[in-house]
């Protein structure tokens, strides 16, 4: 079983920028889709961006523009790197991934990013 782990999550001013990476503890290779959701206590998850292994990205239209997902597969590693933070992009980040086209079943523990005003 892949074990996934994040980091880079970190307390930023809004405007400045961070990235996440989301190490894998095998080849993320046979991974179709990996993504990134984030949550705030007492909201849903939501979806931020996804990669599939194609190199297709898509992304929620709160972050389009501003953050940009990528994979190195050499290095079994997702990241998020994230520009022009808002206050409203404070939240826990999680990394997911799957192998078949249903719902996601690998996640990391998730990673804090704190945007202050």
């Amino acid at each position: 079983q892949v074990q996934l782990v994040e980091s880079g999550g970190s307390l930023v001013q809004a405007g400045g920028s961070l990235r996440l990476s989301c190490a894998a503890s095998g080849s993320i290779f046979s991974f179709v889709t990996m993504a990134w959701y984030r949550q705030t206590p007492g909201k849903e998850r939501e979806l931020v961006a996804t990669i599939n292994n194609s190199g297709h990205t898509y992304y929620a239209d709160s972050v389009k523009g501003r953050f940009t997902i990528s994979r190195d597969n050499a290095k079994n590693t997702l990241y998020l790197q994230m520009n022009s933070l808002k206050t409203e992009d404070t939240a826990m980040y999680y990394c997911a991934a799957r192998k078949q086209l249903r719902a996601y079943d690998y996640w990391g523990q998730g990673t804090q990013v704190t945007v202050s005003s």
